[in-house]
Order: structure tokens, then sequence, then C-alpha cells
């Protein structure tokens, strides 16, 4: 197992933000990463486990523990049942069940980080989401000290969340199993409007896998969301903000600003999410408080290409982030009285 001290960490995040780690370790097998854990929890040392970086906001004075980066590899396919180690580039593993012919991730592609991140954060984009097509997770449980499976249904899987998400000191991802679905080379039934509609066929058609993916990289590719490492508007972490879910009343006092601000004719993106909750477009309402594609002065600025990604453009630091995230914030929150809620990971900082 490799071991650094003082060792750079921006450069294993997407965002190229944060400060060094006391201690760097790189695991490659699922033993060195419980050992290494093991090993922080009898001491006492603050863990910092990273997988492919692409959720990660890391403070400008690093990380004063262990940072774990797990570098595992294991990509299974039995039929239609697939095991990824939790070191595993995800887009790869999305592209390789596209290659066997097999349905269920295909519109997942393109998403950066690693297998074992998943989970966690229930990984969803263009109409799917992981918690669809994952039958069991493989962690190591800190609080008993085993490596246990847990099934879907013990997942508590909902809107980018999760059990592993809601305990984040508690376990910590080796292994992911899915089952997907052989369709003939096909798709599965296309859910999202935008992704039916640039393949001009109707919501709920099937097409072949492979174009679905091709689709999907393309309009990511058009918002940033993409990584190039040329490409300024991709140093970030794709979305920054949740979509806000929010309840009847709240809803209701919602509309009523958006009326006061935009007119009555305009009406804000709404969603069901389940009994008498809506979600709404957390870019919409970023756009409309002001904030448009581009926005900002300084190295940290709202994407050219899409208003939900928050990019350093080459020289930024985490407190310049921070404080971009923090404007956008108070902004939507004065304008319509929704408070969005960052999606990744802060490591040593808060909004």
């Amino acid at each position: 197992m490799q071991e650094l001290h003082d060792a750079p960490l921006a450069p294993l995040t997407t965002f190229r933000l944060g400060g060094p780690a006391a201690r760097l370790l790189t695991a490659t097998t699922d033993a060195e990463v419980v050992a290494a854990v093991r090993e922080a929890d009898d001491s006492g040392t603050p863990l910092l486990v990273i997988g492919g970086g692409s959720n990660l906001v890391i403070g400008d004075k690093g990380f004063e523990g262990t940072a774990l980066r797990i570098a595992t590899k294991g990509f299974e396919l039995a039929g239609t049942t697939l095991e990824l180690a939790a070191g595993e580039v995800w887009t790869d593993a999305v592209a390789r069940t596209v290659e066997a012919g097999l349905a269920g991730i295909e519109c997942l592609a393109g998403i950066p980080g690693s297998a074992g991140a998943t989970p966690i954060q229930n990984v969803g984009a263009y109409g799917q989401e992981v918690a669809s097509t994952i039958t069991e997770v493989v962690v190591y449980d800190r609080y008993t000290r085993e490596t246990v499976t847990i099934p879907n249904a013990e997942c508590a899987f909902s809107y980018r969340h999760s059990r592993f998400k809601a305990e984040p000191d508690r376990f910590v991802v080796l292994r992911v199993r899915f089952a997907l679905e052989d369709a003939g080379g096909l798709s599965a039934p296309l859910k999202y409007p935008e992704t039916a509609r640039a393949m001009g066929v109707e919501q709920g058609d099937r097409v072949p896998a492979a174009a679905a993916r091709e689709t999907v990289l393309r309009l990511r590719a058009g918002k940033g969301m993409v990584l190039d490492p040329e490409d300024h508007d991709t140093w970030s972490a794709g979305s920054f903000f949740t979509n806000p879910i929010l309840d009847g009343a709240q809803f209701e006092a919602f509309l009523a600003r958006v009326q006061d601000r935009l007119g009555p004719e305009v009406t804000p993106p709404a969603f069901p999410a389940g009994g008498e909750h809506t979600k709404t477009s957390a870019a919409w309402l970023i756009d409309k408080a002001g904030f448009t594609k581009g926005y900002g002065t300084g190295p940290a600025r709202i994407s050219t290409k899409h208003t939900l990604a928050l990019t350093n453009r080459g020289e930024a630091t985490t407190e310049d982030l921070l404080a971009l995230a923090r404007e956008v914030v108070a902004g939507v929150h004065d304008a319509f009285g929704v408070t969005l809620v960052n999606e990744p990971v802060t490591v040593g900082v808060s909004l």
C-alpha cells in the first residue's frame, strides 16, 4: 500500500482544490482498504475516504489525518449480474456494460467518479438512478468492524441519498452489485424528456443502448459535465446543488414568490416527488435569481455551459468557491424563499 506524507489532495479532486493531507494511503485491494480503516479507527486518527474525487470540496488547509484513496479494481459480469470494485472508474464500467449489450445504467454515462461512490449518493441522471439496478452493496462496517453485505431494501435509497450518506462515518463501500437487463442490445425505456427529444423518439421508447449512451455523453458535454482537463467548465463537481423538494405549503409559497418576481404567466419547473411533495429545478432557480451562465469575476465562477455547476477557472481557492456558493444560496433564498443544499461533500469547510 502506497504511503505519502504532506500529500497534495487537489489533484485527486475534479475541482482541483484543497490543501494537503498529513498522510495519504492508496489501497488497491479490499484487504488493504479494511486494514487502513481499522488502523485509523484504532489510533483515533481522522479518516477521509477518497474515490474519484468528483464530489469533494476540501478546505484550503487540507486534512489533518489519513486520506485513504480507494484504487481497487474489479469488473465481473456474469449474464446480467455485474459486480464492481469500489475503485472502478464509473464511466468506463458503464461503457463496458453497453458493449456487452446490457441495459440499466446506459444513461449514467459520463458521470465522473468511482463505482463505490454511486450507492452513497444514489447517483442519477437522465431518468436513471443506481437504486433501480443495485442489488446489494458490500461494505466495511466501522461500528461492528465486520465486512457485511447490505441488500437494496436496506440501503434506504431516496433522491441523491442513502443509508451510507446518512451515516458517513460508519460504512466504507468495497463492492457494488447490479442486476442489469438483456433487452437485445436496446436501452431501458427512456424516462427523460431531453434524451427522448434528442433521439427523436417518445418517452418510454427503447433505443439501441449504445446510441442512448452516446446521446447522454453529447448532452453532458454540452453542459460541461464530461471531464476535460483543457475545459475549465469541467473543473467542477458537476451539479453543485440538489434540486429542492418542497412540501405543499412550501410549494405554494414558492409559486407566490415566482409570480411576484417574474409575473403570473411564469410557471416554474415542477415534478412529482412522492406524497404531496414537488421537486423543482435548482438550475432554473439560480438562473432566475440572476446568476446566469458564466456569472462571476473571480477565479471561481458559474460554468459558461450550465448554471448548476460552480467551477475553478484555474487559480481558485476553496474559499473562492465557497464565497460564490454562499452568494448563490443567499440570492436564491432572497428571490424565491428556497434554500439550496450543496451536493458535494465538504471537508474541513462548510457553506
